[in-house]
């Protein structure tokens, strides 16, 4: 199929292009309970054809581009219109042009991981295995499970020279803990990992059980007002995300943000005006996911931010050529320092601590967060009730010069960093 693609884009007189060639491999595991209901294994194969048009418009230079998938079995008159559909549509892309990638080191590469050790079956046996080891209480349980290992070899192939590719695994997966009493409640959990990280996922598993039992008791919503909040677990990524978010090329081109290298872009309050960092300084890196980007950029660790200090944009080709800047790619992994403070030294005066939300949201254009409370635990100085309801609506722009990160951390697949992170004055609409 690469051959007939590529005969097809010489036919058609395409000069430039991207052509991604993804395998995929897969085992699956669907469990009811703790047993084994459903077992899959999955191996399909995508091209992408990533077509470029250059022509002029009001005279100016401009470069349009639309991709469009072959599938194998597809005949040369039906790769042919295909591809044509896209180049004609790339017409209507009225973008300024800009120089594609040339090769800088045609490889291949296979990303290390204790996953290449073993069959994606048993990736998934192992994985399986850590996710029930604390499945051995009659209160609350697995009442559900999925898992799944995959394998994905990639091949991309471009007009200007490129070839190379890589080979990535990773495990995924779902499950739904349950507690029928006192009340019957359901919380479900996703997870993600590059790596056989079982410690990761039996640590997951326990508190999802725990804060279940915990919900099942809860009855009320804490008051409306202003809190001292602690948010936890996989929503820390989050929030911080907000930082690689705004200093991609695509928002500083358009101006959305004005972060710029150098800068102390925590050291500034809402207004945008210089502040002093009372809390913790935000230290962060990012990660490839993957060597090599869909446009032929290849990735490295970068220093992104260092105590406060913007070090780096990242963001694809286009935005980047625009700026005239290095273009380094997009990163959505990344790993942050840990912060002064443990988690016991967050809860010594009183807060609400929310480990759970029915629906969390961080915009990356105007820093606000939250979500509605499914579960949070309120300390009021003397003792600790499990709460539900009611919402919180924090800005990390009003927040970030006074906010304080755990010494404890914790490791997903795209962010490594505090396992919980702090904020003084958060408004929560309760009753």
């Amino acid at each position: 199929m690469k051959e007939k693609i590529l005969a097809s884009l010489k036919r058609l007189n395409i000069e430039e292009y991207f052509i991604n060639i993804t395998s995929y491999k897969s085992a699956q595991m669907f469990f009811i309970k703790k047993s084994l209901d459903t077992k899959r294994a999955e191996n399909t194969i995508s091209y992408n054809v990533n077509v470029f048009r250059s022509f002029e418009k009001a005279g100016k230079q401009m470069k349009g581009n639309s991709s469009v998938y072959i599938y194998s079995g597809m005949t040369d008159d039906e790769i042919d219109a295909a591809i044509n559909r896209a180049y004609l549509a790339a017409s209507f892309v009225n973008n300024p042009t800009y120089e594609l990638m040339d090769p800088t080191e045609n490889k291949f590469v296979t990303m290390e991981s204790d996953l290449n050790d073993y069959s994606l079956e048993d990736c998934c046996e192992k994985t399986a295995e850590a996710l029930f080891a604390e499945d051995n209480r009659s209160d609350v349980f697995i009442n559900s499970a999925e898992v799944f290992a995959y394998e994905n070899k990639v091949q991309l192939i471009s007009s200007t020279g490129i070839d190379s590719g890589y080979v990535k695994r990773y495990i995924s997966g779902e499950f739904v803990a349950q507690c029928k009493e006192p009340q019957d409640v359901e919380t479900y959990k996703d997870f993600r990992y590059y790596t056989l990280d079982t410690e990761a996922l039996k640590d997951k598993v326990r508190k999802t059980l725990d804060y279940t039992l915990e919900r099942a008791k809860a009855t009320e919503a804490p008051k409306a007002g202003k809190y001292r909040v602690i948010i936890s677990d996989s929503y820390v990524g989050e929030v911080l995300g907000y930082y690689p978010g705004r200093a991609h090329v695509g928002y500083i081109y358009a101006k959305y943000s004005d972060y710029k290298i150098g800068q102390n872009i925590q050291a500034l309050d809402a207004d945008g005006e210089a502040a002093e960092i009372k809390g913790d300084k935000v230290s962060m890196r990012l990660l490839p996911a993957e060597p090599i980007s869909g446009e032929g950029i290849w990735y490295k660790e970068r220093e992104f931010m260092k105590e406060g200090e913007l070090k780096t944009y990242h963001g694809g080709l286009r935005f980047s050529r625009y700026l005239g800047i290095e273009p380094v790619g997009d990163y959505y992994r990344y790993k942050v320092e840990p912060g002064s403070m443990s988690v016991e030294d967050m809860k010594k005066k009183p807060y609400l601590w929310v480990v759970n939300f029915s629906d969390f949201q961080m915009d990356d254009f105007t820093g606000h967060f939250g979500g509605e409370i499914r579960l949070a635990f309120l300390f009021d100085g003397e003792k600790v009730t499990p709460v539900t309801g009611g919402s919180i609506n924090g800005s990390i722009l009003e927040s970030q010069t006074n906010m304080y990160l755990s010494k404890e951390t914790q490791r997903e697949a795209d962010f490594e960093g505090p396992y919980a992170m702090m904020f003084e004055d958060v408004p929560v609409a309760g009753i």
